[in-house]
């Protein structure tokens, strides 16, 4: 005997409620520092990050802020951050957040 479900409606709302929760969590990655930082233009001079997000991959410029890490000229970093996604950001900021969850390696570069 097939059962029918009582309230289809109810069951799709919650899964989209449940989908819109997962996107908005919180996730984890990995991040490669370099030894250096650069000179860039965000919204004014300043001076980047390099990270990478593979460690085979080039780097590229990060204009953003990890909250919770100093950065040391000198040494190459594996960093675990939370990324968040900040709903409303000033206009020259960027709409995500990072955190810094571990500090995996610190490396002297020669």
């Amino acid at each position: 005997m097939k059962k029918k479900l009582k309230n289809p409606r109810l069951i799709l709302a919650i899964v989209a409620v449940l989908l819109v929760l997962a996107a908005c969590s919180p996730s984890t990655k990995t991040l490669y520092v370099g030894a250096e930082q650069v000179d860039c233009v965000g919204s004014a001079p300043q001076k980047c990050l390099l990270i990478k997000e593979n460690p085979n991959d080039d780097y590229t410029y990060f204009y953003s802020h990890i909250e919770g890490f100093e950065w040391e000229a000198g040494y190459e970093y594996e960093l675990r951050v939370k990324v968040t996604e900040n709903n409303n950001p000033p206009a020259d900021a960027s709409s995500l957040h990072y955190q810094l969850v571990e500090v995996v390696s610190k490396t002297p570069v020669q």
